[in-house]
């Protein structure tokens, strides 16, 4: 439970970014293979979605244009918000940066796998459901999370780079050096990278199995567990700060006073008389 709190921590480390990156990429691979048995295409694949937009274009498809612009738009707006979210807890020094990007991710999940089915009747201007644009959203709000934990080395959402790395280190790996080579010209793999790239791959996989089966069997709400475990590795860390900063202690204290503004209007609503 010590190392979850860590997670999300300000100060980083190379294991914690990897323990994170391997999590967040199961996450990603579990939403994204369950986005497709439910829309039939991948909401994180925003290559496929640059590229459907260009297609749009020139085969003069408004709807595929439509499609594209809006899962491009939704990424995109994940990420800002993720940048804001980031910027915002650092320039008010908690400790938990990348604790509240994750709580907003968990917080959209947790409605989406109670009613998702709802949201694929929701339409949008952008000729696709609600559904696709939460779920681009979410994956670009997560894969600035990897991004700006590890300084962009770290990708969970699409396995392109990752994979291109994998390939990279065999090539040297295989290479061979002539006994002639200098030491320091010896061409050498990065195991570590390597071994990175390759948890990142295995971890997507294997999350992307899990989610096809969820969707498969259980619907919706097999996104609840995932949405839980998010909640797991960011809410007791922002606990944590609450003693610490005045900013959440106002937060805090303004919402409270709100919920009691409501709970006030509710009661004499309902004890005024019939008109």
């Amino acid at each position: 439970m010590r190392r979850l709190r860590f997670l999300t921590h300000r100060h980083r480390a190379p294991s914690t970014n990897r323990a994170l990156g391997l999590l967040l990429a199961f996450n990603a691979g579990a939403v994204n293979a369950g986005g497709f048995l439910v829309l039939h295409m991948y909401t994180s694949h925003m290559t496929g979605f640059a590229s459907q937009f260009a297609d749009g274009l020139v085969l003069g498809n408004t709807k595929l244009l439509l499609n594209a612009l809006g899962a491009i738009l939704a990424f995109v707006s994940g990420a800002a918000v993720c940048a804001i979210l980031v910027n915002w807890a650092r320039q008010h020094r908690l400790r938990s940066v990348y604790a509240v990007p994750l709580l907003l991710e968990a917080a959209l999940m947790f409605p989406f796998g109670l009613m998702g089915a709802i949201t694929l009747t929701w339409s949008t201007p952008f000729a696709v459901p609600l559904t696709v644009l939460l779920l681009s959203f979410i994956m670009g709000l997560q894969n600035a999370v990897g991004s700006k934990t590890s300084g962009g080395s770290v990708r969970t959402t699409h396995m392109t780079g990752n994979i291109t790395d994998v390939g990279m280190e065999l090539g040297k790996l295989i290479y061979w050096n002539r006994h002639a080579t200098p030491a320091r010209a010896m061409v050498r793999h990065d195991r570590r990278r390597m071994r990175m790239a390759g948890g990142l791959i295995g971890m997507f996989v294997l999350g992307g199995i899990v989610g096809a089966l969820g969707f498969n069997y259980i619907g919706f709400v097999c996104v609840v567990p995932l949405a839980a475990l998010l909640l797991a590795i960011s809410v007791p860390p922002l606990t944590r700060d609450i003693p610490r900063s005045r900013t959440l202690q106002k937060l805090l204290a303004a919402a409270g006073v709100k919920a009691r503004v409501r709970q006030k209007q509710g009661g004499s609503a309902s004890s005024s008389p019939e008109s």
